[in-house]
């Protein structure tokens, strides 16, 4: 049922109903995606013609169901009433060998039915099957007054043939597909971005992802950073993926044969530059700050410990693409600094001298108007400083999205939007694989260029409000008449990061500060025994975290709001001590299972850290030392000093 005067119905329905046609992995995890044919109206002879003349009695039960047992002749006015389509299903592993399993949609607008044909086809043998038995119908349904509901009708119910892939368990499809789809209909919500992967063939993209993840997810063990490993590996997995999947598209437009090259500025990790070095590609990672991941990845692996100040300095001539994954405030400068590899030797003979002759000799070898870039944005940067919003009307990611694109709509790309299936909340990327302007027209660009940055620089160094890209020549954008476009001052009041990163996450706070909230929470928290049996370990009550701050003295609180996440980040970090859920902080209690699943204590193990409730717990701690990963006295404590492990060659 829809929840009661749904305004969003009949419509509603079928922009649902695309959801599920175009994207079923949002909602069965087993696939990667579907690719679709383009729609045709049918009638009932297309239809026995497109599964290829299959018996005779399989063909009139669908028909009894599409017509609902009535005469088709009786039902529809049109000489082809439905709309279809033939989806091809894309599952994450290769399930079906050499065969494909695809469904023909067919749409039924007046009466606001969709139907399910799913047929397996054996290209080796040339021959398609109808699954009679998997056949299903979704109806939207008026109950009058308002009222809507989704049925789903099967043809048959005790065949039902689920391999748990391409084909659900029939239970699944009302348990789980149709309130999705009920939901998606309440909403008709249409994204702000496009689809994921909407520039690539989704089969590719699926087929190379499980070749890569299968081949450096061993990373996740070695991992040596502070953060996810998890998240982070299969993370640059998968953008490295795209980014193969469009390299090996490009040069088969282009007819290319050697691999692209790259630079990727601000790398980070430089896990990204290591997998796409290793799949073949020539290149180098530049960052402000070495990583300690870097020493595991050997020789092969170019990354720069290096400052990136935009100049004639950071140009990088002879080299394909750009990449900016979460490049924070090089992000609107990286279409800039593509785009300004080329450089007319007529136009800019003053600036060519300032560089070196090296770069005369790369300009008369090779072009550079043929760069590429890809960005991911992240952070909100503008050319010299954060970003200001311009406009409510939409969300502030939509709107920084919008102005990279528009920076690379000046510098002159044809820019492209797509979304990234990654384990993130920031998935859309800008790619820019071609110019708009011929190679002749290079310095009226880059008058274009430097008049729009130059806009949005005041003295302050804030980014100044435009309202949009002007396409004529008499706004900033389009005139050649802008003063100071000198090329070695572009880079203008653009600061770069310090290398030395700033730690904000209640780490680096004194030891006896930290120490001294823990003692004064776990005291509050012990103090709210009630209820605790005699004899029993005590664990205390709760708090919410406001009445955990109105225990701490004013100054405590104005110190940890200098720091990201404050008192609640304080808490977390104090793992071993305090357990943080839904906002409220709890003693942990290690006897629990689900605590001891997350770390079990394994025999000989070196323990790094004292256990705190031994030391402090009115009880001590509620396990045996041998049972405990933590040290229990200065005895058991055994730091560690194995060095870092290097990386096999992937």
């Amino acid at each position: 049922m829809f929840p009661p005067g749904c305004k969003s119905l009949p419509e509603g329905f079928w922009s649902a109903v695309e959801v599920w046609v175009k994207k079923p992995h949002v909602v069965n995890k087993r696939l990667c995606g579907a690719t679709e044919t383009e729609s045709r109206d049918v009638d009932i002879e297309d239809l026995r013609i497109l599964l290829d003349n299959n018996d005779e009695e399989s063909l009139q039960d669908v028909f009894l169901l599409l017509c609902s047992g009535v005469s088709p002749s009786n039902t529809h006015q049109k000489d082809k009433p439905w709309s279809s389509t033939v989806r091809t299903f894309i599952p994450k592993v290769n399930y079906y060998g050499a065969k494909q399993q695809k469904e023909v949609v067919l749409k039924d607008s007046d009466r606001q039915h969709v139907t399910f044909l799913p047929f397996e086809e054996d290209t080796a043998a040339g021959r398609v099957s109808l699954k009679k038995c998997n056949i299903y119908q979704i109806r939207l349904c008026s109950l009058g007054s308002e009222r809507w509901a989704l049925e789903l009708h099967v043809l048959t119910s005790d065949g039902w043939f689920s391999d748990g892939v391409a084909y659900p368990k029939l239970p699944w499809l009302s348990s789980d597909l149709l309130p999705k789809l009920v939901r998606w209909a309440a909403e008709s919500k249409s994204s702000e971005f496009k689809s994921t992967l909407s520039l690539l063939p989704v089969e590719k993209y699926s087929l190379m992802y499980q070749q890569l993840k299968e081949k450096y997810k061993s990373m996740v063990k070695v991992w040596p950073e502070v953060t996810d490993p998890e998240k982070f590996v299969f993370e640059d997995v998968a953008i490295a993926t795209y980014l193969l999947v469009l390299w090996a598209e490009e040069r088969t437009v282009k007819s290319l044969s050697a691999p692209q090259s790259f630079v990727d500025l601000g790398c980070g990790n430089g896990l990204l530059v290591h997998i796409l070095t290793n799949e073949g590609h020539p290149g180098k990672g530049i960052d402000v700050r070495r990583r300690r991941i870097w020493d595991m990845y050997g020789p092969q692996t170019v990354l720069e410990e290096k400052a990136i100040t935009p100049s004639e300095s950071f140009l990088f001539p002879g080299t394909d693409w750009l990449i900016g994954n979460h490049s924070d405030e090089l992000t609107p400068w990286i279409p800039v600094i593509a785009a300004r590899r080329v450089i007319s030797k007529h136009n800019h003979t003053q600036n060519c001298q300032l560089i070196s002759p090296f770069w005369n000799n790369i300009m008369d070898r090779r072009s550079s108007h043929s760069c590429r870039f890809f960005v991911l944005p992240c952070c909100f940067f503008d050319f010299y400083g954060k970003y200001q919003r311009r406009q409510c009307k939409k969300s502030q990611y939509k709107e920084y999205i919008d102005f990279i694109a528009e920076v690379s709509q000046v510098c002159g790309f044809d820019t492209e939007e797509d979304c990234l299936r990654i384990p993130s909340t920031k998935r859309v990327c800008l790619v820019g694989k071609s110019r708009s302007y011929k190679q002749s027209d290079e310095a009226e660009f880059e008058q274009r260029r430097a008049c729009y940055i130059r806009s949005r620089q005041t003295p302050a160094g804030a980014g100044v409000q435009r309202s949009g890209v002007g396409k004529n020549r008499d706004c900033c954008h389009g005139s050649t008449d802008c003063e100071g476009t000198s090329g070695t001052t572009w880079e203008g009041g653009f600061r770069p990061r310090s290398g030395v990163e700033a730690v904000r996450n209640c780490t680096a706070l004194p030891r006896d500060f930290v120490d001294g909230i823990v003692l004064k929470v776990a005291d509050a928290l012990l103090g709210m025994s009630e209820g605790t049996p005699l004899g029993a370990w005590n664990k205390g009550g709760s708090l919410s975290v406001r009445e955990v701050a109105a225990l701490l003295q004013q100054e405590t609180l104005q110190l940890l709001k200098k720091e990201c996440g404050g008192l609640q980040t304080l808490l977390r970090n104090n793992y071993q001590v305090f357990k943080v859920e839904g906002g409220t902080v709890y003693i942990r209690d290690w006897r629990d299972r689900t605590e001891n699943q997350r770390r079990p204590a394994v025999p000989d193990a070196l323990k790094t850290r004292l256990c705190w409730f031994h030391a402090h717990h009115p009880q001590g701690c509620p396990l045996q030392e041998q049972n405990c990963c933590f040290a229990h006295g200065a005895d058991d404590l055994r730091p560690s000093t194995r060095p870092l492990k290097k990386l096999k060659n992937f």
